[in-house]
């Protein structure tokens, strides 16, 4: 959004029209448009006006107990007797009663909630990481809030201000995939662990072992009786290098294979693979590759589609491999051979992090953190059809549930 410049521009729809205002006011903004309708307002500000507020007092005697026990079953649930708990929160349905969590911090209460700032929601390992730390989280008595930047970093860094302005007990953060990406905010006021990323500076990191990806699918390949290995997709992030540098380990111990690399097709759309996919099966037999790894699920979905409308076959000849376990790209003809889906693990962990770090703040007071933590999540290999494994010939198993993988 382009910041506006000079006063706010304020006009009512008379001015805006020239007209007789009609019985709703627009108010208009640049970039942005408020209608607000007066009748419906002024219904709605009746009613309000009309009902009684309900406080935790109401709760309590509705459900029959003390005033501390509905506090500690909404900050403390895991200290009241289950049918305790169950009659509270019936009561509290019943009222409409929510607590007020601002007045709640304000009185020096711990929020027992995180926040988790994914760059988008177009790739499995996000979904992953969301679920993986919502189960941890759940685990140790906290919620999860998730904020989308939409692969905006501008975006992710205003979410990240905003929960520490609103006191979360920690947050997680997923930054955006690119080489050179730098912290935000070099000593941020809450607990904060960075999810699916490398640093060596101060701070929290988890992140899938990417090197060691390449290093896994490069091996199978090779295990796997290849001799020409063409690897391909764009170098465009600093993970997609690091999966290079792990086929390039591979590629210098290993005699008599000879590898192809091609920076080529964007990690996110299959009409990449497909044309690479295509374009390298119609080379002459003693040319093409006999192996094809795409730098991710996506590309090599793509590409196996592209073989196969050229008239080959997967893995007949030539077999193909994934390096990024994306079950959301898992919807091709061929089961593919990639990685294991590292997300769930690494929202997992994050959240463990951010425990130990709460954990250490309570010992030793808010102290920001001077070392560097970063954990790294082993890969291990899912060898499929796509690469020889099974019967190649059937197509995917239509009943596959990936939420076990997300």
């Amino acid at each position: 959004m382009t910041p506006a410049t000079g006063p706010p521009r304020w006009r009512t729809a008379r001015q805006h029209r020239g007209v007789h205002a009609p019985p709703f006011e627009a108010i208009q903004y640049p970039h942005i448009s408020i209608t607000i309708l007066r009748a419906t307002c002024a219904l709605i500000g009746g009613l309000m006006a009309r009902r009684t507020t309900v406080t935790i007092n109401d709760v309590a005697n509705e459900a029959g107990v003390a005033l501390g026990t509905v506090s500690n079953a909404f900050n403390h649930p895991e200290k009241v007797r289950p049918e305790t708990l169950k009659r509270i929160n019936e009561a509290s349905a019943k009222l409409g009663y929510a607590p007020n969590q601002s007045a709640r911090m304000l009185a020096g209460g711990q929020n027992r909630s995180f926040g988790l700032v994914l760059p988008s929601l177009e790739h499995g390992i996000s979904l992953q990481i969301a679920n993986g730390a919502n189960a941890e989280a759940q685990k140790h008595g906290y919620g999860l809030l998730i904020a989308n930047a939409d692969n905006d970093d501008i975006l992710s860094a205003r979410y990240l201000t905003y929960f520490m302005g609103t006191q979360m007990a920690g947050i997680l953060v997923q930054p955006m995939s690119v080489y050179g990406w730098k912290l935000s905010l070099a000593t941020p006021s809450v607990p904060t662990v960075y999810l699916d990323f490398h640093s060596s500076e101060p701070g929290y990191f988890v992140g899938a072992d990417n090197r060691a990806q390449g290093r896994l699918v490069a091996q199978h390949a090779i295990d796997a009786g290849a001799r020409r290995i063409a690897v391909f997709g764009k170098d465009e992030f600093e993970k997609l290098g690091m999966r290079i540098a792990g086929v390039r380990d591979i590629m210098h111990t290993t005699a008599g294979v000879a590898f192809e690399f091609i920076d080529e097709g964007a990690w996110n759309l299959a009409r990449d693979g497909y044309s690479v996919g295509y374009r390298l099966a119609k080379r002459p037999a003693s040319e093409r590759p006999d192996f094809i790894i795409a730098l991710s699920d996506v590309l090599a979905t793509g590409a196996v589609a592209g073989i196969r409308a050229a008239g080959l076959s997967v893995p007949g000849d030539i077999k193909v491999a994934g390096s990024d376990g994306n079950p959301l790209a898992w919807s091709g003809n061929v089961p593919l051979t990639t990685i294991a889906p590292p997300g769930y693990e690494i929202g997992r962990k994050g959240v463990q992090y951010l425990i130990a770090q709460i954990e250490e703040n309570r010992r030793a007071g808010n102290a920001m953190p001077t070392e560097n933590h970063q954990a790294l999540v082993r890969p291990f290999l899912l060898a499929r059809a796509s690469s020889g494994e099974g019967n190649a010939t059937e197509f995917a198993d239509p009943d596959l549930d990936i939420s076990g993988y997300l």
